[in-house]
């Protein structure tokens, strides 16, 4: 459906360089000597903490406050966080009307079972031609865009100054149904929901020794099972997972601790958009 130069205009899909260059550049961006013992420290430091069955809601809060909140390791929502920004008026018609060019990708296909694979499929077009879609049957995923940037919507989204430094926003835009697998960023995230509602499950970092996880790169890793529609006969051990659940609205904003396992689906047409911390997680008192 997209132009030679649509596609022209968007990065390239596949990160060819080694594991090893990309480990070692993750490490250099955080501020760490090693991403896997940052890993280890994120899921050691999580052991020592309770479990809990819900997942807080707060008001809002300055700098200090919402660091010393997320200091603790354990999710919490911020409501409203999301309520006055610029986006949040926009609606998809206008949405369509105004950035309709936009170059961008969609997934495609049954992209949950090929979620962590570097050759998954995906479909490049404009943002008009992903809105005028047709509605999915319920037997297949609908198309998802999912986890871009999209820099013409930035001014319009007015993100909180809580850490020294953070990765580009990226946009994540979908009807009903729409999904995002099981899995894990060993990053400090924060999650804006702008139209549309989202359920979002999590469960601890360490408790990724009942999630069958394994690595996609460095700082990502990715579990097959769907708490959802549990399978425990594939997965015994996930009967183990303290696995939570949340549903987060227009204007809400959730923190996601790095190292924290979350599944995200929509639960309405959605647009949602997050950005990942780029340092040592707040939840590490000392550097990994």
């Amino acid at each position: 459906m997209g132009s030679e130069a649509t596609a022209r205009r968007l990065p390239p899909r596949l990160d060819l360089q080694p594991a090893a260059v990309r480990e070692r550049k993750a490490a250099q961006v955080r501020g760490v000597s090693s991403i896997q013992a940052m890993r280890e420290a994120i899921r050691e430091a999580s052991r020592a903490r309770p479990l809990i069955r819900e997942v807080p809601r707060v008001g809002r809060l300055d700098n200090a406050g919402f660091r010393a909140r997320a200091a603790e390791g354990l999710p919490f929502l911020i409501a409203g966080a999301v309520k006055r920004w610029p986006l949040r008026a926009l609606t998809p018609d206008a949405l369509r009307e105004r950035f309709g060019d936009v170059p961008v990708r969609a997934r495609v296909g049954d992209y949950v079972a090929t979620a962590f694979a570097p050759d998954r499929a995906m479909r490049d077009m404009s943002l008009r031609d992903y809105l005028e879609l047709g509605t999915a049957p319920d037997s297949e995923l609908p198309p998802y865009v999912g986890n871009l940037e999209l820099r013409e919507l930035n001014a319009m989204c007015h993100w909180p100054s809580w850490f020294e430094r953070m990765g580009p926003p990226r946009f994540w835009l979908g009807p009903a149904r729409t999904v995002t697998p099981l899995h894990c960023d060993y990053d400090d995230n924060i999650f804006a929901q702008i139209w549309g509602s989202k359920r979002i499950f999590l469960a601890p970092p360490h408790h990724d020794a009942f999630l069958y996880t394994r690595e996609a790169n460095p700082v990502l890793f990715g579990s097959p099972f769907d708490p959802e529609a549990p399978d425990f006969d594939a997965f015994p051990l996930a009967r183990q997972a303290a696995i939570i659940e949340v549903v987060v609205e227009p204007g809400d904003m959730l923190y996601v601790p790095a190292g924290w396992y979350h599944q995200v689906r929509a639960l309405s047409f959605s647009l949602s958009s997050n950005r990942w911390a780029r340092g040592v997680p707040l939840a590490l008192k000392e550097g990994a």
